[in-house]
Order: C-alpha cells, then structure tokens, then sequence
C-alpha cells in the first residue's frame, strides 16, 4: 500500500482514538449509584483570585459507596470549596464539619436515571460525529493524493471499515453506561 495512504488511515485511527478518549472521561463524568472523585472534577474554586480545579486546591475521597469527602489543604478553603460545590449544578449538598465538607451522594430517582442516560447517549452521538469527521477528512485527503483510482476507492474501503470498527466500539460503550446507569 501507498505510505501516503498508510499515514492517511494511521492518522484517522489517531482521531477516532481521540473521539473515544474523549467519550471515556465524560462517561466518567457521568455518575451511575456510586460515590467517585471523578464526579466532582468539573468543580472550579476560586484560590487567590482565580479559577482552580477542586482537585488542584483538596484531597477528595469516597470512604463508602454513598460519600465523598473533600480535605483541603489550606482550612480557609473549607466556605470557598463548599460554595463551588453548590454552585456547580451537580444537584449535592456538601456539609461542613470544621475540617472536610462531606458530600452525601443521593440514590439516582428513575427520572434523573432516565435524563443521564439521554446525556450519555448525547456524549455517544458527540463521539461518532468526530468518528466521522475524521472519515471525511481521511476521505478528502485521499481524493487528493495523485494515485490511481483504484488505489483511491481501495483507501476509502479501509478508511470506512475503520469507521464502522469505530462506531461499534462507541455503541458497545454507550450500552454498557446505559446498563450501569439504569442499575438500580
């Protein structure tokens, strides 16, 4: 095969590597039943005038199933993490005993359970639009090479088997969450 075709294909399976990547940590993101550190990770806390990640300011743990609990390093943080918890739209009430804010994590309602997995499947469309995109990119950049016409269909082929391989891995993902999600 063509080494110009070769780097095309190698660098569309780049892409749709990165589509995955990205589908993984906003699954993350999304809780299903269990406490996780993960789920406070888009929290911002404002530290010394500007916008830090929580992770960068506390030690955040889960000592069960149900709770998390987040530790400060510096104790005049305690009010600052508490409020960017409440503000971050995560639908948590952080307590504060004086030394860690903890944070009861509640049981997932069937309606939330019903509107995280219409989010998941939102984050799993998002996934296999970038899929595509580096298809028709890979596409476009065949087309332009100078290489016979068979060579170009060929490369298109192997371009969409790599798409379709793709896509069955986002779909396969997205029914693991629903099913971890829809797990009462």
């Amino acid at each position: 095969m063509n080494e110009e075709i070769q780097f095309i294909l190698d660098s569309a399976k780049e892409n749709m590597d990165a589509a995955m990547r990205h589908l993984e940590k906003e699954f993350v993101k999304i809780r299903a039943g269990k406490a996780s550190p993960a789920m406070l990770s888009s929290v911002m806390v404002e530290y010394y005038g500007s916008q830090t990640p929580l992770s960068q300011v506390a030690n955040i743990n889960t000592p069960d199933g149900r709770t998390l609990s987040v530790q400060p390093w510096e104790k005049n943080m305690l009010h600052e993490i508490e409020k960017a918890i409440m503000n971050s739209n995560l639908g948590f009430n952080p307590m504060n005993n004086g030394d860690f804010v903890i944070i009861n994590v509640p049981p997932l309602t069937e309606e939330r359970r019903i509107q995280l997995t219409k989010q998941a499947k939102a984050e799993a469309e998002d996934a296999k639009v970038g899929i595509r995109s580096a298809r028709q990119d890979a596409n476009k950049e065949i087309r332009d090479l100078d290489v016979s016409e068979d060579l170009q269909k060929n490369a298109e082929v192997d371009v969409q088997a790599l798409t379709d391989k793709y896509i069955k891995k986002v779909d396969a993902f997205l029914t693991v969450k629903e099913a971890e999600i829809m797990k009462v």
